[in-house]
């Protein structure tokens, strides 16, 4: 069972925000070690997040057949069989080999999407939607959209057109995951919308006690960030800014600036020195 309680958080903003707790032993823990539910249950509850026998066997029978073929004809057959499941399939959507699918029925792809060989969309939770990809969007390979139960509402991805998320990065969200449209993600990037674990007692592990959330991520529109880069929960990242490598993102980084750095900080102002660049060509 989940608790929640909300208090003000007056170490991180005196005006004190809002931040919400709920135990960190989740639905998905209890529900798998329920003595009274069965292991077939447990797998449909896991993987098709409904009980539906007949559902299951269509989904295995596709799955085996469609999820490893290679060529062409893989990708005409995933793209026709995989849409009796999955919540929308736009057109031209390309899914690719060894695709892994959580939550099927909560997971729409938008038009001219690509998933490339082996990413994870893991759609668990409560949410209607909880993976939702804009048309154009671009899924690297070996990349993971992971949603996570964090409370009632759970973790969702809501993805604007031509987002493009390079290989290897893994982007998981317990409360809302934002990104914009015309958003560049380079590889082996680190994402999380909440995921902060209690620290304040001592008397008991960490993993047990209470986690909170500080409001997601949201990557507005035309960010570019960069390769290895961890973004923190609670964090935006502003309109038209720059992410360089490496950095770890701590804090909201205003619009149409360059950050960088461990924690990141602003190191350039782009629409000052767009100015100055003008100046100077006029002068």
């Amino acid at each position: 069972m989940t608790s929640q309680r909300t208090e003000p958080d007056t170490a991180s903003n005196p005006q004190g925000p809002q931040r919400t707790e709920v135990d960190a032993d989740s639905e998905l823990r209890a529900m798998l070690k329920d003595e009274n539910t069965s292991a077939l249950t447990k797998y449909m509850l896991l993987v098709l997040g409904r009980k539906s026998l007949l559902g299951l066997m269509w989904f295995e029978l596709v799955m085996l057949c469609t999820q490893n073929l290679p060529g062409a004809l893989g990708i005409l057959l995933r793209r026709k069989l995989w849409k009796t499941f999955l919540g929308h399939v736009g057109r031209n959507v390309v899914i690719g080999r060894g695709v892994t699918i959580r939550h099927p029925h909560r997971i729409r792809l938008g038009d001219n999407v690509v998933i490339d060989d082996h990413a994870v969309l893991d759609a668990k939770g409560f949410q209607d939607v909880a993976i939702n990809l804009g048309a154009d969007t671009v899924i690297g390979r070996n990349t993971v959209l992971s949603c996570k139960s964090m409370g009632p509402n759970s973790g969702k991805f809501v993805l604007a057109e031509r987002v493009n998320i390079s290989c290897n990065c893994t982007l998981i969200s317990e409360t809302e995951f934002r990104i914009g449209t015309k958003v560049l993600i380079a590889g082996h990037c680190y994402m999380i919308a909440g995921g902060n674990h209690g620290t304040d007692r001592v008397d008991m592990p960490i993993l047990d006690q209470p986690m909170f959330e500080k409001g997601g991520v949201t990557l507005e529109d035309h960010v570019w960030v960069g390769a290895n880069v961890t973004v923190l929960d609670g964090v935006t990242v502003g309109r038209d800014s720059v992410v360089a490598a490496g950095a770890v993102v701590t804090k909201s980084v205003p619009a149409f600036t360059i950050a960088g750095g461990v924690p990141a900080k602003v190191l350039k102002d782009r629409k000052a020195e767009a100015n100055l660049k003008f100046d100077a060509k006029t002068a």
